[in-house]
């Protein structure tokens, strides 16, 4: 039976760095999370507002044209319920 790498080292009397040593604060962390983002960010290309508004009308268009589609199936399956079990 194997044991895992920290357990074997625990077993040898091998102890490793205490947590404040291998992980930086809350502080540091949140740092460097914030410099991630910004750094993400000047990568992403940036539509310009031609392409901006053609995008919003295509996806305003899209949920309209979905939302008639299932309002159309709703009052369809709404007619057939009322049938079959009646009023």
């Amino acid at each position: 039976m194997s044991d895992t790498a920290p357990a074997a080292a625990a077993a040898r009397g091998e102890d490793r760095a205490p947590l404040k040593e291998r992980r930086p604060g809350p502080i540091a962390r949140v740092t460097t999370y914030v410099r991630q983002v910004v750094s993400e960010l000047r990568k992403v290309i940036w539509p310009s507002r031609p392409e901006l508004v053609s995008y919003t009308s295509v996806v305003l268009t899209f949920v309209v044209v979905m939302m008639l589609i299932v309002s159309g199936f709703d009052a369809v399956f709404t007619k057939a319920v009322l049938v079959v079990f009646g009023k």
